[in-house]
């Protein structure tokens, strides 16, 4: 075989892998989400035997316009034994002036003001030194859980049977922003894409990060695997890592619900998956030896999930750039087969999508009435998480600081 003929049959593996890829990938998230809900979702919730003390964590970075309505709907939760601590990280807006005004309407509200921006896990961490409870709640400021949250995420700590082993428990955050297009698409992504993914990797039985924005996490099982790095932006992929990696639990309760706010500018949703990208790219590099412990092979799913993630994104900037030079210079000789395979790949993501949304619209009356606006999302998907990686890639090989401060993200306020 000559080389030009190596490099011909190279491309074609490296086409069918861009193609092959997304398919797969969505059979595996359907049927793992189907599995899920035969398994867990169908069956009657753990039962509320005991009541341990929660305190529920709040940090907070210039969210004056947002964190009284969150500390008021906390307050609502029919959970009966709960504290909320709220951490304003060094904000140069009012924030800390809003929440001292909330400390005499909410005789449940802690506050904690701290001068300096020293990021959320930095945050977090302090507010678990001044917590009372056992089991430590993250709440994102501009979001809330739902009144009977607490109801569905305590039992699995307090299970009898194996609820020691559980170490942190993740909700189902929801879009309530919908006022604008890119918030319904991500309404949908919500629905179709992460939420399956959780479902799939619980049945996996390691999951790749808990959602910071609502997670409960068992104090000492945090103490046991030294907390959250404070030098990652994505706090809660590391410590979701870091927990397994020591043997704990990390369940998904698709009944938590969490109400939360989306960015609605594309400039917003792309910095916040930027910070995701790169957080996953830490991971990659920070937990590499999991591929190499017997003890940890549960975990290498996880990972190399992740790693052929990055791969595909690469074969899909080279199939594209193909495709244009094809269409400029040879008549788009490879355009008739783009076609068909992008409807073929649409036919997959709509099955994806009834799937999901199937699975979905109990915990979301109003869910299907967006389905037709963000129908075509988890397509797109492919493509927005293809430019994010590539973008992140150079994140490998960069030095964190030593604590990882945040910005004021984009709100859809």
């Amino acid at each position: 075989m000559s080389d030009f003929e190596k490099r011909i049959k190279m491309l074609r593996i490296i086409e069918l892998y861009v193609f092959w890829y997304p398919v797969i990938m969505s059979l595996v998230w359907m049927i793992g989400g189907v599995m899920f809900y035969y398994s867990n979702e169908r069956k009657k919730p753990l039962p509320l035997y005991e009541t341990p003390m929660v305190s529920i964590l709040v940090p907070c970075f210039n969210e004056a316009e947002t964190v009284e309505n969150t500390v008021e709907q906390l307050s609502k939760i029919s959970y009966p034994n709960y504290e909320i601590i709220a951490i304003n990280d060094g904000s140069s807006d009012n924030t800390a002036e809003v929440i001292m005004s909330l400390l005499p309407k909410y005789e449940k509200l802690r506050f904690i003001d701290l001068k300096e921006n020293n990021g959320k896990a930095n945050a977090l961490y302090l507010g678990l030194l001044a917590s009372k409870g056992e089991i430590l709640m993250g709440v994102d400021s501009d979001s809330y859980i739902m009144p009977d949250a607490l109801n569905y995420i305590i039992p699995h700590f307090t299970n009898p049977y194996n609820g020691e082993r559980v170490g942190a428990v993740t909700g189902n955050p929801r879009v309530r922003n919908r006022s604008s297009l890119l918030a319904k698409l991500q309404l949908c992504e919500y629905s179709t894409i992460i939420s399956l993914i959780k479902r799939t990797q619980r049945i996996w039985g390691k999951v790749m990060t808990v959602s910071g924005v609502v997670v409960a996490f068992r104090k000492r099982a945090l103490i046991d695997c030294n907390l959250w790095d404070r030098d990652m932006i994505t706090e809660d992929i590391g410590v979701t890592w870091k927990l397994e990696k020591k043997f704990w639990d990390v369940r998904y309760e698709p009944r938590a619900l969490c109400m939360m706010l989306v960015p609605e500018t594309v400039k917003g949703l792309y910095k916040q998956r930027k910070r995701w990208c790169d957080g996953g790219m830490e991971i990659l590099k920070r937990h590499k030896d999991v591929m190499a412990d017997w003890k940890t092979r549960r975990m290498v799913l996880v990972y190399l999930e992740q790693i052929t993630s990055i791969i595909w994104a690469l074969c899909w900037l080279l199939t594209t750039i193909l495709l244009i030079i094809s269409i400029i210079f040879f008549n788009g000789i490879y355009w008739e087969s783009f076609i068909i395979r992008n409807l073929f790949l649409s036919v997959v993501c709509l099955t994806q999508f009834g799937v999901a949304m199937n699975l979905d619209k109990k915990y979301d009356s109003k869910l299907v009435g967006n389905a037709f606006i963000a129908v075509w999302y988890p397509f797109l998907y492919w493509h927005l998480n293809a430019i994010v990686t590539l973008t992140s890639l150079p994140s490998i090989f960069k030095k964190r600081k030593k604590m990882a401060t945040w910005d004021s993200p984009d709100r859809g306020l």
